[in-house]
């Protein structure tokens, strides 16, 4: 027994000692971590700015500490890339622009072409643009056409299939757990609800969607045809022939790259337009070595905000219907009111990436953009989409800019509401009773269905809600409100269609819509800043949902197209009642 208890107690001791250790380790790491995001580079002469197209790419960029530790890619800010490349252009000392492409996930076809016309634009200062892939995807190699010279790995492959939208449809497995959704909506575009009421797409929503999906697809093939002077015929036949399965050779002879080589080959290739000799090192610098040099600062001009608004509308909470990131209505009104009464900025450029969310959310952000616009511009620049409660928090800035393939409008309302009635009485056997003081004390359960009587009410509270929706676009675009109405019902438009029926005034990225305030703000000078400020990382590392957000997003991956039903399922009584969101889930591939 005396033997027994000496090693229980070496074991203890052991695992504690081994516990402080690695607790010690752990913020050593952390510590590591932070350093590192602080310090500065200086780029030497002679560089080439490497651009890393893998992993995701989203609006901003976003680090959590648990994903450090993950040996999965990181997360791509298209803020940080876009913003290197503008530097890279002006910095002397950078000589051209490395494509490494990998597995690249995007947010949209529109943040692809924003970084597409940077790249564009980085070239008229006379600096070479260089692409090499062991195999591109689609979306990869829509950037990477751009360059002056396209390489591929000789036993690669290049993804060129076209686009397709697979909205997935939960009606029939929402009802295998007894539960079902109804519906009050107005807009006959107005599509989301049918994820969960319907098995296949209504004919007004495969009408949109196919205009929409035309339109970036042309211009995807406009752009990769006048860069490498394919037709767009061709471009169109070898995605019909599934020319990612042809001969590495077959690329070469199709024109979509000029030579196939090794990585060891691209960089001799890299050091002759340096003009270095095989032996010498090249003087490669990071997109996040560019976003640390400030050579080109200058504090004494204009400044002119970015405020990032992305993700999912909601009202000071997490939505069940979140795509990972979240527009919180009540956050965003005291940022913004707060940039009112900054008097270091002339303008605000917001910057919209959403399929929207809450109606009321919606309408708040509405007013305090229309309270800002007081003090000075707003400019609205949309990302990948700027539809529904989006578009409504839009409309009354100064001026709005949008990418071609940006889609938009969505001008529309709708309510869903869970009856579980099935899922609680018939699978779970449970049974309920009532004792109420008026007629509809008890509407707002998920044990029963609506009445008719309440169904009408529900209708009539949406028809109001659109309406108001209505009147808010017709005042913010200068139309009257059946000029609106023509264009409404929940109808998605692209960007290039949405500037022709005047829903946006100006086809761009955000550079164009920076432009367009300092002219607002008359200032020949400027400068910009992002907001809202990211947390430190000591910050984001405390915080209380860090664990539950990383944890989050493991789940989406790993459930893939099951993610959101059983989120529906987990949050079916926190939903949020009236919804300005985007006709569906939008998979464009």
């Amino acid at each position: 027994m005396k033997e027994f208890f000496k090693y229980v107690g070496a074991t203890v001791v052991g695992l504690i000692i081994t516990g402080i250790l690695v607790t010690i380790f752990f913020f050593i790491s952390l510590a590591g971590f932070a350093l590192a995001g602080s310090k500065t580079a200086s780029v030497s002469d002679n560089s080439v700015l490497v651009l890393n197209l893998s992993g995701m790419l989203n609006e901003r960029s976003e680090s959590s500490p648990l994903s450090q530790f993950s040996k999965k890619a990181q997360s791509v800010g298209l803020n940080d890339i876009l913003t290197a490349i503008e530097k890279a252009k002006k910095n002397d000392k950078v000589k051209g622009i490395y494509i490494e492409s990998g597995l690249f996930v995007p947010d949209s076809y529109a943040s692809l072409q924003a970084i597409r016309d940077a790249l564009q634009d980085f070239k008229k200062s006379k600096k070479w643009v260089m692409a090499y892939g062991d195999s591109y995807t689609q979306g990869a190699y829509y950037v990477s056409s751009v360059a002056d010279s396209v390489f591929l790995n000789p036993s690669g492959q290049i993804d060129w299939h076209g686009l397709a939208s697979q909205p997935v449809f939960y009606k029939d497995l929402l009802a295998k757990f007894g539960v079902k959704v109804e519906v009050a909506k107005v807009g006959t575009y107005k599509s989301y609800t049918e994820t969960y009421t319907a098995d296949k797409m209504s004919d007004a929503n495969r009408e949109q969607t196919t205009a929409f999906l035309n339109i970036i697809w042309k211009n995807i093939t406009q752009a990769v045809s006048q860069s490498r002077h394919i037709p767009v015929a061709k471009l169109n036949e070898y995605a019909d022939s599934m020319i990612v399965l042809a001969d590495t050779k077959d690329f070469v002879k199709t024109k979509f790259v000029d030579r196939l080589l090794y990585t060891d080959q691209v960089k001799d290739v890299v050091k002759k337009k340096l003009g270095v000799s095989n032996d010498d090192d090249i003087n490669q610098v990071s997109v996040s070595d560019m976003l640390a040099d400030d050579s080109d600062t200058d504090d004494d001009v204009g400044k002119i905000a970015v405020y990032y608004a992305y993700g999912s509308i909601v009202d000071g909470a997490v939505s069940p219907m979140s795509d990972g990131h979240e527009i919180d209505g009540q956050k965003v009104c005291r940022d913004l009111e707060e940039l009112a009464k900054d008097d270091d900025i002339k303008a605000v450029v917001l910057r919209v990436n959403s399929g929207g969310g809450s109606a009321y959310a919606s309408e708040q952000i509405w007013h305090q953009v229309m309270e800002l616009k007081k003090k000075k511009p707003v400019v609205v620049s949309m990302g990948g989409m700027a539809a529904s409660g989006a578009y409504y928090m839009s409309a009354p800035a100064n001026w709005i800019v949008a990418e071609p393939t940006t889609l938009t409008g969505s001008i529309g309302i709708f309510g869903m509401f869970p009856d579980a009635s099935g899922l609680l009485k018939d699978k779970l056997g449970l049974k309920f009773d009532v004792v109420k003081t008026n007629a509809h004390s008890d509407f707002q359960t998920i044990a029963r269905p609506f009445s008719p009587e309440e169904k009408r009410y529900m209708e009539g509270y949406i028809t109001r809600g659109y309406q108001l929706f209505r009147k808010r676009v017709a005042d913010g675009r200068h139309m009257t409100t059946e000029q609106v109405e023509k264009i409404a019902q929940g109808h998605v438009f692209a960007g290039e269609d949405a500037i022709r029926l005047h829903l946006v005034d100006q086809l761009g990225g955000l550079d164009a819509a920076v432009a367009k305030a300092a002219q607002l703000a008359k200032l020949p000078d400027y400068s910009t800043e992002d907001y809202p400020a990211e947390d430190s990382w000591i910050d984001a590392f405390l915080s209380d949902d860090i664990a539950g957000n990383y944890l989050d997003g493991k789940l989406r991956t790993e459930l893939g197209p099951l993610y959101e039903p059983v989120m529906f399922l987990r949050n079916i009584n926190k939903t949020e009642t009236v919804q300005a969101r985007i006709p569906y889930i939008i998979n464009v591939e």
